[in-house]
């Protein structure tokens, strides 16, 4: 079998099983699970052997047009280099574990049949974007993404919190969608095909004439999909999703999308030295951004939504500097251990019975009931942090000096001023990512009631009645995990703890730029992250006190139901125990004293929702309004009016059928005799003229 062939299959296996699973999931609920999990399944196998065959040489290319146009054709291509090539095993893998996930995770949900096969054509769409050499083909899979994503995100569609996120994020992303496809428009327009390869050489031989135009046009759309600044609102609401869903969409899909398509066509953004500088301020404004958010946030899927945030900063960061090797470097490493990260919190949420931080730091003995979630998460965890020797430390140093290499002005056409400002809020995002993994770490597994039930006194009998129910619920079975749900968090922990090892080999997968960190960004970056680390430690044992002064109601749902209803429960009743979706009133977070005044900013995402309203949604109500009061109260008169003459004739003649034939003979009578005298009366007139 050609590699061209196996290629086709590797996006075509999951939209196959998504079409069987639809129609068969009410009919023959066994085929179910085997038809979610073993067709992705083998598309990563199949993304293996494409990987090994292409082997980081040349690129596999293969075309048939599609249609003729009369203008720019349409081809159905494939265009494989090494970034396809290991892009695809990542997406493979994830899908492959979300889907096996799930299979514990929704085992009670009544739509897992739907939830599976939209899953699976989620998965397809994204291979399809991953291997496609055309930029109408990456666009359907590009818009299957989004539509895939409102009704995973919707999944919980009872609950107001997941109608609300699953519209959202579907608007938020079309708005970027809008110019993207008028920067398509635009760049095949002036290359003269869809093709990337010919895009490609066109721009080497200076064939745009307005590169910025088009740079931008076509960075609104990968600030839609890729949750950068400004249109990131809509990611932390998707949390609202299944937390299957939501590793999905951080790790492997959807947000990579936007990543990826920069770095396929980096040479069309590279043509404008403006362009970089915003997408490099961009970056800047999203990571840092979005990790002080993090910092704040009560919900544990809240906080892993702004480290997705941030951490595709850093993607895009690499790319106004221009290194895609850097940028997919990162996409790998972070989709293995971003995906590690959502999916034992799953496992916590479905544990703790809340998705409260602030309710799980008051929950004694949470680590020794989630062994596996707590080991495999503090291995995320430190790949987050970008602590060596885990994986995050070895691809955020490539990010990191790429831009220190742009800031020096050893990359070419890059502007020195892109990377000054990429390498100082990476630095300074590198501080606040270990202190916020370490806020997360410490009020998850690190209760201080644990240690007060070792000493005399009131809060040991609170902390012992905690752990007497939670021995009980334990010894029930309450909140335990299906091991299909474990086994997914250690196979995920592999390449999160030993990916970086392949620093040395991955370059030859890309453009053969060494990606090894350097001395100066590894001292600072590495620096950084224990003093966040540290600092954050410190404040946590100061707050200790508080946590054990001041109890706090914990957001606690019934444990004996499925983790899908465990989390869909605690997502709904957070708000309604705390006042907020995103923050809870603990004085014992170490977060709120960290931050001080700038904390009530920052749990709300520094109010661009709000700024958005103002801006966007109720101006656009009121029009709507407006139109709706010139629709009804004029353009209707006018139509209604338009009736009433006909109307009254109508009521005029309805009066002269009164039903007596004498009173209809007299009309006909005095009819013919009106007629008869008109007719002498012309007869008259023209004989007289």
């Amino acid at each position: 079998m050609t590699t061209t062939t196996l290629a086709v299959l590797v996006p075509l296996l999951p939209a196959l099983g998504a079409l069987a699973g639809l129609l068969l999931g009410r009919r023959a609920p066994g085929f179910v699970r085997p038809l979610a999990v073993l067709p992705t399944l083998t598309a990563g196998v199949l993304a293996v052997l494409v990987a090994v065959r292409q082997g980081g040489g040349a690129p596999v290319d293969a075309v048939r047009e599609l249609t003729p146009t009369g203008s720019v054709p349409i081809e159905l291509a494939l265009h494989i280099d090494g970034f396809a090539a290991l892009v695809a095993i990542l997406v493979g893998l994830v899908a492959t574990c979300v889907q096996l996930y799930s299979t514990g995770y929704l085992r009670d949900d009544p739509r897992y049949p739907s939830y599976a096969a939209i899953v699976s054509l989620f998965t397809s769409a994204m291979l399809l974007v991953v291997y496609s050499g055309d930029l109408m083909v990456l666009l359907v899979g590009w818009e299957i993404m989004g539509i895939c994503s409102y009704f995973l995100v919707g999944h919980y569609w009872e609950t107001p919190e997941a109608r609300a996120a699953s519209l959202k994020a579907f608007l938020v992303t079309k708005l970027g969608d809008v110019p993207f496809l008028i920067g398509l428009f635009a760049l095949a327009t002036e290359t003269g095909s869809f093709r990337i390869t010919r895009i490609l050489g066109a721009v080497a031989d200076g064939g745009l004439d307005h590169p910025t135009l088009i740079a931008l046009l076509l960075l609104a759309g990968v600030a839609g999909k890729s949750a950068q600044f400004p249109l990131h609102t809509w990611l932390p609401d998707a949390m609202a999703g299944p937390t299957p869903v939501s590793a999905l969409i951080h790790a492997a899909t959807m947000v990579a999308a936007g990543v990826y398509f920069i770095a396929r066509l980096l040479p069309v953004f590279t043509a404008s030295r403006a362009a970089l500088i915003v997408l490099a301020l961009m970056a800047a404004v999203t990571m840092a951004g979005s990790a002080l958010a993090a910092l704040a946030q009560d919900d544990i899927k809240r906080v892993l939504a702004y480290s997705t945030i941030g951490q595709l900063g850093y993607m895009t960061g690499a790319l106004a500097v221009g290194e895609r090797g850097a940028a997919v470097f990162h996409l790998l490493a972070h989709g293995a251990f971003k995906a590690l990260l959502f999916l034992a919190a799953g496992v916590i949420i479905h544990a703790a019975g809340t998705n409260s931080l602030a309710a799980m730091s008051r929950m004694p003995g949470l680590k020794s009931r989630v062994p596996d979630a707590y080991w495999t998460m503090t291995v995320a965890l430190l790949a987050l942090a970008a602590l060596p020797p885990f994986s995050g430390f070895f691809s955020k140093e490539a990010v990191l000096g790429a831009a220190e290499h742009a800031a020096t002005g050893h990359e070419g056409p890059v502007p020195g001023a892109a990377g000054w400002i990429v390498l100082v809020a990476g630095l300074f995002t590198a501080l606040l990512t270990a202190a916020y993994a370490t806020r997360l770490w410490l009020l998850t597994f690190h209760s201080p009631l644990a240690r007060a039930a070792e000493e005399p006194g009131p809060l040991a009998e609170a902390a012992a009645g905690q752990e007497a129910a939670a021995e009980e619920a334990r010894a029930h079975g309450h909140g335990k995990q299906p091991a299909v749900m474990n086994l997914v968090l250690w196979i995920l922990a592999v390449p999160s703890l030993a990916f970086g090892l392949a620093v040395g080999t991955i370059p030859d997968w890309f453009d053969g730029h060494s990606l090894n960190p350097t001395l100066t960004t590894s001292v600072l970056g590495t620096g950084l992250a224990l003093v966040g680390g540290l600092v954050t430690y410190g404040t946590w044992r100061h707050t200790t006190a508080m946590a054990l002064r001041v109890p706090l109601g914990a957001v606690a749902v019934n444990r004996q139901e499925g983790a899908a209803a465990v989390e869909a429960e605690a997502i709904t009743a957070h708000e309604p125990a705390y006042g907020d979706i995103a923050a809870a009133p603990d004085p014992a977070d170490p977060g709120r004293l960290l931050l001080g005044p700038l904390h009530r900013h920052a749990v709300s995402g520094f109010h661009l929702d709000a700024v958005y309203s103002a801006l966007f949604v109720r101006p656009v109500q009121h029009a709507a309004k407006v139109v709706r009061f010139l629709d009804r109260e004029v353009v209707e008169s006018y139509v209604c009016a338009a009736a009433v003459l006909p109307r009254w004739f109508g009521a005029a003649v309805r009066r002269a059928q009164t039903g007596n034939v004498q009173t209809y003979l007299s009309a006909l009578f005095a009819g013919s005799a009106v007629l008869a005298l008109a007719v002498v009366v012309l007869a008259h007139l023209n004989a007289g003229s």
